[in-house]
């Protein structure tokens, strides 16, 4: 839109020493509103640390799901129950961690390839030149990595290999049962928010991310035109309206 139009921001997450991540004033507004009529939980692929980063407007959430469901946080801390059971569903149906991550790192291309990272000690990621990764690289990783219980995608500048049973939706789940939710909610853009937007009772895709590019929809859905910080906005008046 032009500069003039432009509306008001508020950051939320500064990173060495520079602001990062923002939200519009009218969404903070909104977001305030949410949380003193719902149980508001952040759900998120970052690592817990990467999380701390974000000061998000209103009451801290009781709940807050990290590292694509693999952490729970209950009052700003980790919940070893939920942990232990994450761990324990990984080693049963998926292969190791190392096995996934050497072959990841193996088949890459130093000329592409420019950080390699494991979160939390759950999943693994690449840090990629897109415009030189080769056409195809992605699939035929993912299609090794399905025999062994991972799946494999690419999302912006990173490829994502993340264990099947590693997922939001479950520990969106386990949250709606210990508060006793009756609805749950939920808004996602990106290919590892699908499982969550299939968990929820109603969701909101935004005009933005992976989700979008793929045209991806689901029964209860709602797909939004508006894109970037304007889709917080609405995102979180489509929640409003629910509570």
């Amino acid at each position: 839109m032009p500069d003039a139009q432009a509306p008001r921001l508020l950051c939320v997450e500064v990173y060495e020493s520079r602001p990062l991540s923002y939200v519009t004033e009218d969404a903070a507004a909104l977001l305030t509103e949410l949380a003193r009529r719902a149980v508001f939980v952040p759900t998120t692929t970052r690592t817990r640390e990467q999380y701390g980063r974000i000061r998000l407007p209103g009451p801290a959430p009781r709940y807050a799901i990290c590292a694509n469901g693999g952490h729970l946080l209950v009052d700003g801390v980790s919940d070893p129950e939920w942990s232990a059971a994450v761990a324990a569903r990984l080693e049963e149906k998926c292969a190791p961690l190392a096995e996934v991550r050497e072959r990841m790192v193996a088949a890459a291309d130093p000329a592409w390839l420019l950080k390699e990272r494991v979160a939390e000690d759950l999943f693994a990621y690449l840090v990629v030149d897109r415009a030189l990764l080769p056409p195809g690289w992605v699939k035929e990783l993912g299609e090794w990595a399905d025999g062994l219980g991972w799946s494999v995608s690419l999302q912006g500048r990173k490829v994502y290999a993340v264990p099947k049973p590693l997922t939001k939706g479950a520990a969106v789940e386990e949250v709606a049962r210990r508060t006793g939710a009756a609805r749950t909610l939920g808004a996602g853009d990106s290919l590892l928010d699908a499982d969550l937007l299939h968990v929820v009772d109603r969701g909101w895709r935004p005009g933005h991310g992976e989700l979008a590019d793929a045209g991806w929809t689901a029964p209860g859905v709602t797909v939004l035109a508006e894109r970037g910080v304007l889709a917080g906005e609405a995102v979180l008046r489509g929640f409003l309206s629910e509570v």
